[in-house]
């Protein structure tokens, strides 16, 4: 018997990237998986891809997170894992940030966040699994980051708190922080061609490893976390940047 058999994971922001290959890894390993995005195209062709279940969601907007978590229970009843990957990631220094752009970051990557474990709390089965994605820039300091850094740092003491809060039901609660991974998400940093080659190339090489991370790698480490194999670990935030933060100035 696979690891997950007979679990049901619900994977946010599943339709490419990190997201995309966690559903990948935890359908291999037996579970039923619901994934999400904001566009029905890409929702549509990434479920038929993974054999999942796909549902359009935005999680920006508190009523189609209460949509969302309505469909998960009348189609599965519960689910065993949350893996809340869905967010986004755009820079922009503190002199030109917008109202707009503050706004997004922070109703997506917190507000959203935090309101979709709410709205699933009532379906997640005790001693079931919660995975954050928090990120390594919480605490790199990467110039032009500050509303995405911010953002993730929330995230980190959320992982926190509700560790302690949903202990009683058994309830694992933990992050993973991801370093530079090869993924789409790099094109939508609001940055230029040549900014964009720079910026890789510093992520890169400061990489003890001198890499990128790859998706699978990161979905690897969701796989553990949601698995008995990490029945002990709680209200953690494990690192997944090939050394990059041991020496974050190179």
């Amino acid at each position: 018997m696979s690891n997950l058999e007979n679990k049901v994971a619900v994977v946010t922001g599943g339709t490419s990237g990190i997201g995309f290959a966690s559903a990948q890894t935890l359908i291999n390993e037996g579970a039923k998986v619901i994934i999400t995005g904001r566009r029905k195209n890409d929702v549509d062709s990434a479920a038929e891809k993974l054999s999942a279940t796909g549902i359009v969601a935005d999680q920006s907007s508190l009523k189609s997170i209460e949509q969302f978590a309505a469909e998960v229970q009348e189609k599965f009843g519960a689910i065993d894992i949350l893996f809340l990957n869905a967010g986004l990631t755009t820079f922009s220094s503190i002199e030109t940030a917008s109202e707009e752009h503050y706004d997004s970051m922070m109703n997506t990557n917190v507000k959203g966040t935090f309101f979709t474990v709410q709205k699933f709390l009532p379906i997640i089965k005790d001693g079931g699994s919660i995975i954050f994605m928090a990120s390594v820039n919480a605490s790199l300091g990467a110039p032009g980051s500050a509303v995405y850094s911010a953002s993730k740092a929330a995230i980190i003491s959320l992982n926190r708190v509700l560790a302690k809060e949903l202990s009683p039901r058994r309830i694992r609660v933990n992050a993973i922080s991801p370093g530079p991974i090869e993924t789409p998400l790099y094109s939508k940093l609001g940055l230029n061609e040549e900014q964009l080659k720079g910026f890789g190339n510093v992520l890169s090489g400061r990489s003890l490893l001198g890499r990128f991370g790859q998706a699978y790698e990161i979905a690897n480490v969701v796989k553990f976390l949601a698995s008995e194999d990490a029945s002990f670990i709680n209200g953690t935030e494990i690192t997944i940047d090939g050394g990059l933060t041991v020496d974050p100035l190179g």
